[in-house]
């Protein structure tokens, strides 16, 4: 998933941002022009980012979530010697793969229905009622203990409400978006500043409900459970459990989600298709609508990446305190705290790392597509193709390069960590990451969304540019920087942090068996702490000099961004396929 996650995330946002800063920006032509060299790779990234990665991801929580579920349930299993604790997860997923196999029929609608996000948030609707239904049905005929119902219901109602506070920031016809299309006319900088904010504001809000979520399973579990001749009744255990159902529940729809993921890339390409086939302007304009609600599900479904992955990792969190007895994690400790603001600082590294991949991609990408605008006879005109696969080739050696160093940080931190610090240090490092990666990745991925969809209402309206409205106008430009600025931010950096927190997890609850003794004492062994952590050092470090020596097969020459000259402004994307190439 992370592999997925990142390389077609720098794949994808490369080919984005180059096609886009070329062709809409300089040349004033549409955004899936045949003309423009990476037009291709820019439709082929749409399903290795979106499609390849987004199911990698919200499959890696789909296990992962359960995985953690069937170790605390484990603990209570040897406790109450019921199989239920480990039995009730299984059964839930069951149920919820068919309900979303049965929901799915749902969302066609009639031909009258135009709106498809209704039909979309229709079919979710009654996946979740079926699931909750199912919830019940277990919850009080088999484990007879209604908590289990009201933990995983906690989960749909997470899902659903991380699904409404996506759609109000990123939405197309919200207020958030639209405050973005205002601040366009004042220029790119206003623009920039309003999507960060509208992001920073995002992540508080999801935040908020993910905090609610976790804090509702623990007041329904935090009386325990009792069992006879036991005097603990396990409460701590019993709410950590809770956490792992809850996010159980909300991912039970995993296949829906899949679906509303998947959505947007596909309406992404029909329309970059249309363009490139010349439709007619009614398909053009229904394909258009689907592709903006596209972003808006792809936002969606990000938001649900993001909350399960910090579930998941706060059900990890639990298992690794009890399979290894960690004590009581005391962020008074300097030991603790240092390792909290180490892991904390992890989500900020790795997204620079990303967002920097993307920009030296991009870079080569531009050049390309200068180049091939400005030397190679007939582009302009219409009469020859662009050389796509060299655009292909750039991004895909980008992406395959890239993935090594922000791979390497994610495995071998928390390795050093534990050898160096102690498991009670570790705790606290996934606690730091945990948290600041919720917070970078929601304010990445909605900030990003915002922006696109702004940029996709200017274009939805009438040309004028005397009146600075439509493609190819002021406001137009200004809503491309955004955008370009929000495509690795969405795509990339933000998304990419949901494996980053869960591999980060695995990777401490399995390393954490190296960090002690037989008998299950933490090793208190100086040297091979500061032998691990020496080399654990030299591997990040290497690898963070290696990205930033990194070149790209690409051209390295500028070219200039008038080399091949735009079509005049009034004459419009049509005009400019018959404008003869201008030379200088």
């Amino acid at each position: 998933a992370l592999f997925m996650r990142v390389g077609g995330g720098i794949y994808t946002k490369a080919a984005d941002v180059g096609a886009d800063l070329v062709g809409k920006v300089e040349k004033d032509i549409p955004e899936d022009d045949p003309r423009n060299a990476a037009v291709i790779a820019d439709l082929v990234g749409d399903n290795v980012g979106d499609c390849a990665g987004m199911a990698a991801d919200i499959f890696e929580s789909y296990e992962v979530t359960i995985v953690s579920a069937m170790i605390l349930g484990l603990f209570l299993t040897e406790a109450t010697q019921s199989l239920i604790w480990i039995m009730f997860p299984l059964l839930v997923r069951a149920a919820g793969v068919f309900a979303s196999i049965i929901s799915t029929y749902t969302v066609g609608g009639s031909k009258s229905e135009t709106d498809a996000m209704k039909a979309i948030h229709r079919g979710y609707n009654l996946a979740a009622v079926m699931s909750i239904a199912s919830f019940a049905l277990f919850g009080f005929l088999y484990c007879k203990d209604w908590r289990f119902f009201a933990a995983t219901s906690v989960g749909v109602v997470l899902a659903v409400a991380i699904n409404q506070i996506t759609d109000y920031y990123t939405g197309a016809n919200r207020g958030p978006v639209a405050e973005i299309r205002k601040s366009t006319a004042t220029g790119p900088a206003t623009t920039i500043l309003s999507g960060l904010g509208i992001g920073l504001e995002s992540s508080v809000g999801a935040i908020l409900i993910i905090a609610a979520s976790i804090a509702a399973s623990a007041l329904i579990w935090r009386n325990g459970i009792t069992v006879t001749g036991v005097e603990d009744n396990f409460s701590l255990l019993c709410i950590f459990y809770g956490v792992a159902l809850c996010g159980i529940g909300q991912l039970t729809l995993t296949g829906n989600n899949i679906s509303m993921d998947a959505f947007g890339p596909v309406s992404d390409n029909a329309n970059g298709i249309g363009e490139m086939a010349g439709l007619e302007p009614k398909a053009r304009q229904t394909l258009a609508d689907l592709d903006a609600v596209g972003n808006t599900t792809k936002a969606i479904t990000k938001g649900i990446a993001i909350a399960s992955a910090v579930l998941a990792a706060v059900a990890l969190f639990a298992s690794f305190k009890y399979e290894y007895y960690v004590p009581v994690i005391d962020m008074i400790q300097w030991k603790v705290f240092v390792a909290f603001l180490i892991g904390g600082a992890i989500p900020f590294l790795f997204s620079s790392l990303l967002i920097n991949a993307v920009g030296r991609a991009a870079y080569y990408v531009v050049n390309e597509v200068r180049w091939q605008f400005a030397n190679i006879k007939g582009i302009w005109e219409g009469t020859t193709d662009p050389d796509y696969g060299k655009v292909v080739t750039i991004v895909t050696s980008a992406a395959q390069k890239e993935l090594l160093t922000p791979a390497l940080l994610a495995i071998v931190s928390p390795i050093v960590i534990g050898f160096v610090f102690g498991l009670e240090a570790l705790a606290g490092f996934l606690a730091g990451v945990i948290l600041v990666g919720q917070l970078m990745a929601v304010f990445q991925s909605n900030a990003g969304g915002a922006w696109d969809n702004a940029k996709k209402t200017i274009e939805d309206e009438p040309r004028d540019l005397a009146k600075n409205t439509g493609k190819g106008s002021e406001r137009h430009k200004a809503s491309v920087v955004g955008d370009t600025i929000g495509d690795p931010l969405k795509d990339t950096s933000g998304p990419a942090l949901n494996p980053l927190i869960k591999v980060i997890n695995l990777v401490s609850v399995i390393a954490a068996t190296m960090m002690l003794t037989k008998e299950g004492v933490a090793r208190e062994n100086w040297g091979l702490a500061v032998g691990v952590g020496v080399v654990g050092l030299l591997i990040i470090v290497g690898a963070l000099y290696f990205s930033k020596r990194q070149t790209v097969m690409g051209r390295d020459e500028a070219v200039s961004a008038a080399a091949s000259g735009p079509a005049p402004a009034a004459a419009g994307a049509a005009a400019a396929k018959e404008q003869p190439k201008k030379k200088h």
